[in-house]
């Protein structure tokens, strides 16, 4: 089978709509993951009662658990308890939940490699635990877990082709839309191929000048 380029060309405006609903998708979950992150990676941190035991939970639950299987529980499986969310909202909660639990990890991390001094010296300034978090503890935390977060995003936006199996269309299901009626597989699969490729590597750019600019003070 020969690579049909017409055929291609025919396909561009389903394909950009379904690329630019993955880049929605995994910057929506990526964002809040973060958010998740921080703020899970503080309670354990802080060993906050009950709370911190729930975070531990929830990061052991999420990552010894498939994420297709989770995606499936959020689609199918909360209507059932009275929770019913749209196909992206649906989407955007499975991968949210899926990366917030990585990176409470990563960012849990980043916390331990502080060195201890530095939690002294802000006793010593009689900052609170949550102000040393805040001023110190957390920024520090990303600026050491930086690089095992971009692996947690660029895994979530692999991972966001999952989504298709719900039925949204992304750039993955789209592409295997067209696979099952025209069966031209080859065209659609290149297409994923480097649809997110150019997804990761703009990702890693982004990441690599934000890791620059913070990497700036200490060079000096």
């Amino acid at each position: 089978m020969e690579f049909d380029v017409a055929y291609l060309v025919k396909q561009l405006p389903a394909l950009r709509a379904g690329f630019l609903l993955t880049i929605q998708i995994s910057l929506i979950a990526m964002v809040i993951s973060i958010v998740i992150g921080l703020v899970c990676a503080s309670m354990r941190v802080m060993r906050v009662p009950v709370l911190a035991q729930l975070v531990a939970a929830y990061v052991e639950f999420i990552r010894n658990t498939p994420l297709l299987v989770q995606l499936f529980f959020v689609f199918f499986g909360l209507p059932a308890l009275g929770l019913t969310l749209s196909l992206f909202w649906s989407g955007v909660l499975a991968l949210t939940l899926w990366a917030g639990a990585f990176q409470t990890e990563n960012v849990r991390g980043g916390l331990a490699a502080i060195a201890p001094g530095l939690r002294e010296a802000g006793r010593a300034l009689g900052l609170s635990r949550g102000q040393y978090l805040r001023l110190v503890g957390l920024p520090l935390a990303v600026r050491v877990g930086l690089p095992s977060m971009l692996n947690t995003c660029v895994s979530l936006v692999k991972n966001s082709a999952y989504v298709s199996a719900i039925g949204l269309r992304d750039l993955a299901g789209v592409a295997f839309d067209r696979i099952a009626s025209d069966f031209r597989a080859f065209e659609m699969l290149a297409v994923l191929l480097v649809g997110y490729l150019v997804l990761v590597l703009s990702l890693s750019f982004a990441v690599r000048v934000i890791e620059h600019r913070l990497q700036a003070p200490f060079r000096a």
